[in-house]
């Protein structure tokens, strides 16, 4: 087999008992890693470590693994001022933490002949958020809706990250006791009491 050393080096071909005995001296243990190849590979190597550093890399990277999300909100062609703002507040908070938005604009009844309402409120909404996000599919009608997804300009693993840090970076702010003088301050002197006319003839 060809035999790799502990740091990568290339030891050469060797028998497997001289493998063995090599790896008994050093106190580590003989592992295969290449079995396919001609002839096989093998390095020496604390397994034990080595399966504790794959664990932890595999581990980190579940961790970073960001799974795309995708929210929805709905708006009528002829919603009122009050709830835009509330629909875009939502759309807002869902942009900057990295996910995709589904717009959804839904006709009724007469509305149907009038899908430029709809297309108007969808282009006013990618105007107003397009610091925290772009059209990633342009409105579209499907059946008595309309659809349009917006995506975020950051991702969903650097939103988090930005999230992480501003918590990390939040100040502890300590209560103050009522009437405790903050650290460093001291009490203004009280004032001398004027003398009483009975101290002043004392002191002629």
């Amino acid at each position: 087999m060809r035999l790799v050393g502990p740091n990568g080096e290339q030891v050469g071909i060797v028998r497997v008992e001289d493998a063995l005995r090599l790896a008994e001296e050093a106190n580590l243990d003989l592992v295969e890693v290449a079995p396919m190849a001609k002839p096989p590979v093998a390095k020496l190597m604390d397994f034990g470590k080595f399966k504790y550093e794959a664990a932890m890399k595999a581990r980190e990277a579940r961790k970073n693994q960001v799974n795309t999300v995708i929210k929805e909100i709905k708006l009528r062609p002829k919603i009122d001022p009050h709830d835009y703002g509330t629909k875009k507040g939502h759309v807002e908070r869902f942009l900057k933490a990295g996910d995709k938005v589904k717009v959804t604009i839904m006709f009724r009844g007469r509305e149907q002949s009038r899908p430029e309402l709809g297309r108007r409120l969808l282009e006013r909404l990618a105007e107003d958020i397009a610091e925290l996000g772009f059209v990633e599919s342009a409105p579209k009608q499907d059946g008595r809706n309309m659809i349009m997804v917006i995506g975020p300009t950051k991702k969903k693993a650097e939103a988090k990250a930005e999230q992480r840090r501003s918590r990390e970076q939040r100040p502890a702010t300590a209560e103050q006791p009522a009437g405790e003088q903050p650290a460093g301050e001291q009490p203004a002197a009280a004032e001398a009491a004027p003398q009483t006319d009975e101290a002043t003839a004392a002191a002629e």
